[in-house]
């Protein structure tokens, strides 16, 4: 059948994909305008990422710039040497641009940027594949809807229409007259989810999250900073106990 001739319609917000090119073009040049415009830049690593918190972070830090591309591109843009640095000892930042890491360039007060990230350390759900960094279990008995995480005073026994999803996770659970009961004969006081430094799966991440059990922290560690001011560079990695000024 031919091709139809009639005018199509071509809508005006639709627009080109961004090659890569250009978008690596645009991260270099964008990085190279902050050194001149803010006062201080931190080389930042982050711990069990999170989209909504860094979202979080970039509303808080409005008055800045957040970067968190490909550490390659960030690296050439402040210079790897004296030679190509953008500003005075910047190459001496890039050598912890590694892993996942970003650059946030402010021109607030040193300190007041190192006390919010010392303070945010928002609670999340813990993803498979991590540590549990605590053990959980949910007891015997009627089964809450936290399973022990408060006082049965202010918790309420969990929905019976949970209790195929438990089974299928394997919980030996029962209905019981309408309610969730958990009753196990081999002695034990309930049933193990997940014991502290052992590596979560799929099955357990959903229980701890089923019941609200929130075990992975967002963590946002500063690793160094730098000053445009008089090119100091200070190393910030709390992990080696460091704070000392780079020459």
């Amino acid at each position: 059948m031919p091709r139809s001739k009639r005018a199509r319609i071509v809508h005006e917000s639709k627009t080109a994909k961004k090659s890569h090119k250009e978008q690596t073009r645009r991260l270099y040049a964008n990085i190279r305008e902050c050194v001149e415009e803010y006062d201080h830049l931190f080389v930042f690593a982050v711990d069990n990422m999170r989209n909504t918190y860094l979202k979080d972070v970039r509303a808080e830090f409005a008055d800045s710039r957040l970067f968190f591309g490909k550490t390659k591109v960030m690296a050439v843009a402040l210079g790897q040497t004296p030679e190509n640095e953008a500003a005075a000892n910047l190459h001496k930042v890039t050598p912890y641009l590694t892993g996942a890491v970003g650059l946030l360039f402010t021109s607030r007060d040193p300190a007041s940027v190192i006390g919010y990230f010392d303070s945010f350390r928002p609670m999340d759900f813990a993803r498979a594949g991590t540590v549990s960094t605590r053990p959980f279990t949910i007891p015997n008995g009627l089964v809450y809807a936290r399973a022990g995480e408060v006082p049965a005073s202010e918790d309420e026994p969990i929905s019976h229409t949970m209790e195929p999803a438990l089974r299928k996770l394997g919980v030996p659970t029962r209905l019981v007259k309408g309610k969730v009961m958990l009753e196990l004969t081999d002695g034990q006081e309930g049933y193990p989810v997940c014991r502290e430094g052992e590596t979560l799966d799929s099955r357990q991440t959903t229980l701890l999250k089923m019941f609200g059990v929130a075990t992975s922290e967002f963590r946002i560690d500063l690793k160094a900073s730098w000053t445009r001011s008089d090119g100091q560079v200070k190393i910030l990695d709390k992990d080696a106990g460091m704070d000392v000024d780079a020459e």
